[in-house]
């Protein structure tokens, strides 16, 4: 292993790539890749909710209101529910992948 033992608020971690990452634990966009969500189908990048609620519900998603703070999809035929940050800003790409799981060859995560 290589990289840089960082010790912040009482806890040590290895940053394996110090370049792409600040020693204070912040990202710097100059040296990140950011990932983008892409409807397969018409080769779309999900670029907002209402983009991505369109694309859902025409796969038979249903949207859910019981939580204010998330977004929340259910398809009745499943088990699986879909739960996303509100802010779209804060879609991370561990909510594009669990959306591509439930959605096998519907959408992919892509580097941007």
């Amino acid at each position: 292993m290589s990289g840089v033992w960082v010790f912040k608020e009482g806890v040590v971690r290895l940053v394996e790539n110090p370049r792409a990452e600040s020693l204070d634990g912040s990202r710097q966009s100059s040296n990140t890749r950011r990932k983008v969500l892409v409807h397969v189908p018409t080769n779309e990048v999900i670029t907002s909710y209402a983009v991505l609620e369109r694309k859902l519900s025409s796969l038979g998603w249903e949207r859910y209101y019981d939580d204010p703070d998330l977004l929340q999809f259910h398809k009745r035929s499943t088990i699986d529910l879909i739960s996303l940050p509100k802010d779209f800003n804060k879609f991370k790409s561990m909510h594009m992948f669990d959306i591509v799981v439930k959605n096998r060859n519907v959408f992919e995560v892509r580097d941007m």
